[in-house]
């Protein structure tokens, strides 16, 4: 299934895999336990490519696996970087990289690999440089506007962020974990200490109350109001950030920029994605620099999570009934008809249901208390599964 524009879905765990294959992602990209930039993510292992591939190839568009090795590369690391490389020569479609130790050895392997946005490319001359170089793409710096990409998209293919949250470092270029914990961003262990609430002191101690205490905290970047214009701009590949959320966040994102990418969305079903939008982890949404400059409105009021809807674990699959779709449930929370169920497993992915009936011993109950087991009828779900509640969070 070819695509004019490629839709790109994050993937820290085999869950958020599954989910993203699912809701129709052309590619995943995805760090290995080594060079990753989000170090703190569960990650894969290099022994588990092939079965990525396996999932990838159950969907009708043949996703594709895009590895990231975009952390810096010190001098006793290259023997090992040259290793893993040699790995994967075969098992990935392409490698995101902006050292230039990880490119020379995808040339040496003849991997194709694209240009991660830490190289902050912000111009043509740029674009083709790294295309002269051999690179098959660019992820642009996140300071360009619609019409300064537009020059790039026409040297080289270009993909950019479409959704997901923003580094008030803009292209991640931040040291301010290293300086507080010795835990460096552009080694994968940023603690994202601007996502807190601050306050100002002058020397005497005297304290200085402000509007918005999170003046480092940008909102989530969302570009499903004005994805018809990046289109026009020519960009190719449209990239959900995200590694570090959960499968129903990948799930929801990765369906609202589908439907938004397969064909143009009108008013009222732009409304409706963003309503979709919102129930899944979000610090409110900022149209980035597509559209110009970030103003003081596109800092998040939110320390946390601003989604409508939140999760909460109720229990675990512990038998499956596949001819009946039948599941017996071990609960760790009470659960009643009427509620909405997520499902979460790593080769489910993540499936949503409301409750309509349950039973105790062949008696059917409304109501199910934790620490006991109910039957509930569902389809394609798998033993040790985990069950989630929904519910509305504002």
């Amino acid at each position: 299934m070819k695509n004019k524009y490629e839709l790109m879905a994050p993937a820290g765990n085999f869950p958020m895999l599954v989910a993203a294959v699912k809701a129709g992602a052309d590619a995943i990209y995805f760090g290995l336990q080594e060079f990753s930039m989000r170090a703190n993510a569960n990650n894969f292992k290099v022994s588990e490519l092939e079965k990525m591939r396996e999932v990838c190839n159950q969907s009708p568009r043949r996703t594709k696996l895009y590895l990231t090795l975009n952390t810096i590369i010190y001098e006793e690391e290259l023997k090992k970087l040259e290793n893993l490389i040699k790995k994967v020569k075969g098992k990935v479609d392409a490698i995101i990289c902006w050292d230039h130790s990880v490119i020379m050895y995808c040339k040496k392997y003849k991997i194709p690999f694209f240009i991660s946005t830490q190289a902050s490319i912000s111009n043509t001359i740029e674009a083709k440089f790294y295309k002269k170089i051999g690179a098959k793409r660019v992820v642009l710096a996140r300071e360009l506007n619609l019409k300064q990409i537009k020059e790039i998209t026409k040297i080289i293919e270009v993909e950019t962020f479409a959704h997901g949250a923003m580094c008030v470092a803009v292209s991640g270029r931040c040291f301010m974990s290293q300086f507080t914990h010795n835990k460096s961003a552009n080694r994968g262990e940023c603690l994202q200490n601007c996502r807190r609430s601050y306050v100002i002191k002058d020397d005497s101690n005297k304290e200085l109350r402000i509007e918005n205490s999170r003046v480092m905290s940008a909102k989530d970047l969302c570009s499903l109001p004005f994805i018809e214009e990046m289109k026009k701009a020519g960009i190719k590949s449209f990239k959900i950030e995200g590694r570090g959320r959960d499968p129903r966040y990948v799930s929801y994102v990765t369906k609202s920029y589908r439907k938004a990418l397969d064909k143009k969305l009108s008013k009222a079903e732009i409304i409706q994605e963003m309503n979709e939008l919102k129930k899944v982890f979000n610090r409110d949404f900022s149209s980035g620099f597509f559209l110009g400059k970030p103003a003081k409105k596109d800092f998040s009021k939110v320390e946390h999570n601003n989604a409508t809807e939140k999760k909460e674990f109720v229990g675990k699959v512990i038998h499956y009934f596949p001819k009946a779709e039948v599941a017996t449930i071990k609960l760790s929370a009470d659960i009643k008809v009427g509620d909405k169920i997520a499902v979460i497993g790593k080769t489910t992915g993540i499936e949503e249901f409301v409750i309509k009936s349950m039973e105790i011993e062949n008696k059917k109950v409304k109501i199910a208390k934790k620490g006991g087991e109910v039957g509930i009828k569902i389809p394609k779900i798998r033993k040790n599964d985990e069950l989630y509640k929904i519910i509305k969070s504002k």
